[in-house]
């Protein structure tokens, strides 16, 4: 399914993710470091990633860059949201301050000629990012230049959920629409459609609100409940994908897939690490 975002981003209508991103920064310790550290372990099979270029393309937070520099990878982050930029430059001063394998920057993966300035690198993260640029399927193909020869993309995108996806777009419009202090008025539904029946079945369990208050270990990721229901609900420019459309279009540019895990065809993203085949030429420097 393809949208048109051409009225949104000509009325300046995007979501702040980074005002997000800087109110969940007071939520980050060590608890969650580790789980972002596990969740990179898992995706790429290593307990190490000494020495191993990783770019973390929208850093957000930067939480997953931090868990990646832990790790032992030289890291360069960039986003596009200034923002995002500075939560990310405020998480580096709090745990690794002047690290010179750590670098910080401003940039699109839309904007071509930034992205030549990087070269290439063993592992590109870009984790619920390029379903927000407005223009998905120019940056999916902007970012497989930025993938070494035998190195790995890790990208999470919303599924395409059909006729829903296009009522959840409408609902990120009326809500990027309203002033502040009304925004309640959708974030509250939005908050019982997506979270009652799971308060309800730990209720029945007699466990209430365990899923809510354990969201950081079970997305074995850290992130915080709050923090991502207003990433979602807010969250545009909002485009979708099909896990068959987005594995053509890897498969066509020298990719193979390496782990795929779907949402089943419901609300949120489904989550790919590809890599990319040996024999695909390098054209750029690599980062290794």
């Amino acid at each position: 399914m393809e949208f048109d975002h051409s009225r949104d981003v000509a009325a300046g209508r995007r979501f702040a993710f980074g005002a997000n991103w800087r109110q969940f920064l007071g939520a980050i310790d060590e608890r969650r470091i580790g789980l972002a550290e596990q969740s990179l372990k898992q995706l790429l099979c290593t307990e190490d990633l000494s020495g191993a270029g990783f770019f973390d393309v929208g850093s957000g937070s930067g939480l997953f860059s931090l868990a990646a520099r832990r790790l032992g990878a030289v890291v360069t982050s960039f986003d596009f949201d200034p923002e995002s930029v500075a939560s990310t430059l405020a998480l580096r001063k709090r745990y690794r301050p002047d690290d010179p394998n750590w670098t910080v920057q401003t940039g699109s993966i839309l904007d071509a000629a930034y992205l030549d300035t990087l070269g290439q690198s063993r592992v590109v993260y870009s984790w619920g990012v390029l379903h927000h640029t407005g223009s998905m399927w120019a940056a999916l193909g902007n970012i497989d230049r930025l993938v070494a020869s035998d190195g790995y993309l890790i990208l999470a995108l919303y599924n395409d959920q059909g006729r829903m996806s296009l009522i959840w777009l409408s609902i990120k419009r009326f809500y990027n629409k309203l002033p502040q202090a009304l925004r309640w008025l959708v974030l509250g539904p939005a908050l019982v459609r997506l979270w009652g029946p799971t308060c309800v079945r730990d209720l029945l369990l007699g466990k209430p609100f365990r899923s809510w208050r354990n969201y950081a270990d079970d997305s074995i990721r850290g992130m915080s409940p709050w923090h991502d229901l207003i990433d979602w609900v807010g969250g545009l420019p909002f485009e979708v994908a099909k896990p068959g459309d987005l594995l053509e279009f890897y498969r066509s540019r020298g990719f193979e897939l390496i782990r795929l895990r779907t949402c089943a065809g419901g609300i949120g993203c489904n989550e790919y690490v590809f890599r990319k085949l040996a024999s695909v030429d390098a054209e750029r420097p690599s980062h290794t």
